[in-house]
């Protein structure tokens, strides 16, 4: 009995130990399991992100490519339009020479024709002249010494009734200050200050134009840019008569008038200046209003493309040149400074540095 005891004893430990193995095992296997499950995630999600930073990388890289195609068509677009842009710009340049050329062999010709009939209209009054003297001498020889007789030149005969209305003391103010853009106390003033310059003296063929004459001819001029034609008949002038006064006037204005008048202000009117104009724009420490404006010119002989408006060219539809003219004003509007006659084709920025304003400063 107790041998079979002892028997199931050992059977039932032997079943025991191999159920422990069994389980044992199968706990083995459920942590492989898991273990190969998890692996299988961690390489799925692996592989997910290497395809979305690929994804990343290849749309990058697709933008890069498409920001250089479209700089290199902006590039190509940019050269096309400053090639057409130079070729057009050299197309009117050559265009306007042409032109010029045109007018200059024109101009060339017609004062070759005005020259030929100066000098036919000259030998004809010198033949006139030389008739009419030697009917004086033969009058006067045949007088037996009478009077003596002054020679003279012909002029012809024109009108100064406008003119004359003008210059009497009880002329309008108002009519007076319309026609030349000044009072008659202002006019009075530059007659005075330029007489010893413009004055010239009476002679034996004619008198000399007086200076109040001479002076509102440059003036109208000035004023209303009225042609020398219409100025000629105004004034009871010749032509060349008051291309030349306008000439001697204004050269007279720049050498007497601008020097004694167009000063740069000391430091206590600069001073007055910035409170003046602090006072009027709220802005401090200014002490001028500066603008540079441009004046129409005929096509010079030299040069000619760099006196060319591009600007009111395209504006006017014709070709136009001009020279530069920068103003600086105090806060009344009187001129403290002024730069006249750099090419029209410059720029403000360069007739700035150019000036004498720029080099004091």
């Amino acid at each position: 009995m107790n041998d079979n005891n002892n028997n199931a004893n050992t059977n039932k430990k032997r079943r025991r130990r191999r159920d422990e193995t069994d389980d044992d095992d199968d706990d083995d296997n459920k942590k492989e399991d898991t273990s190969c499950s998890e692996e299988l995630g961690s390489n799925n999600k692996k592989k997910g992100l290497k395809e979305i930073i690929t994804s990343l990388l290849l749309l990058e890289d697709q933008e890069k490519l498409d920001q250089e195609e479209c700089n290199k068509a902006s590039e190509e677009e940019k050269v096309l339009f400053e090639v057409t842009h130079k070729r057009k710009t050299q197309a009117m340049v050559d265009y306007y020479s042409d032109i010029q050329e045109y007018y200059n062999e024109l101009d060339v010709t017609e004062r070759m024709q005005r020259k030929r009939s100066r000098n036919k209209a000259t030998a004809t009054a010198a033949a006139a002249v030389s008739a009419s003297v030697e009917s004086l001498k033969e009058n006067s020889d045949k007088s037996g010494g009478g009077a003596s007789h002054h020679r003279r030149l012909w002029v012809k005969a024109r009108s100064k009734a406008w003119w004359d209305e003008c210059n009497k003391p009880d002329y309008p103010e108002d009519e007076f200050k319309k026609a030349f853009r000044m009072g008659k106390a202002t006019f009075d003033t530059i007659c005075d200050e330029l007489n010893s310059v413009v004055a010239k003296e009476d002679t034996t063929l004619r008198n000399a134009i007086p200076v109040r004459q001479r002076v509102a001819v440059c003036i109208w001029r000035l004023a209303t840019g009225e042609p020398l034609r219409l100025v000629s008949k105004r004034f009871g002038l010749g032509i060349s008569t008051c291309h030349k006064l306008v000439l001697e006037v204004c050269s007279a204005i720049r050498t007497v008038l601008m020097p004694k008048y167009l000063q740069w202000p000391d430091e206590e009117a600069l001073r007055r200046m910035k409170d003046e104009f602090e006072s009027v724009a709220g802005i401090p420490n200014v002490v001028g209003s500066m603008y540079t404006t441009h004046i129409p010119i005929i096509a010079p002989k030299i040069s000619v493309a760099a006196y060319f408006n591009r600007r009111h060219t395209e504006r006017n539809q014709k070709t136009s040149y001009s020279i530069t003219v920068q103003g600086v004003v105090d806060p009344r509007g009187v001129f403290t400074d002024v730069c006249i006659g750099w090419p029209g084709s410059m720029p403000d920025d360069q007739v700035l540095e150019k000036s004498a304003l720029f080099q004091r400063a």
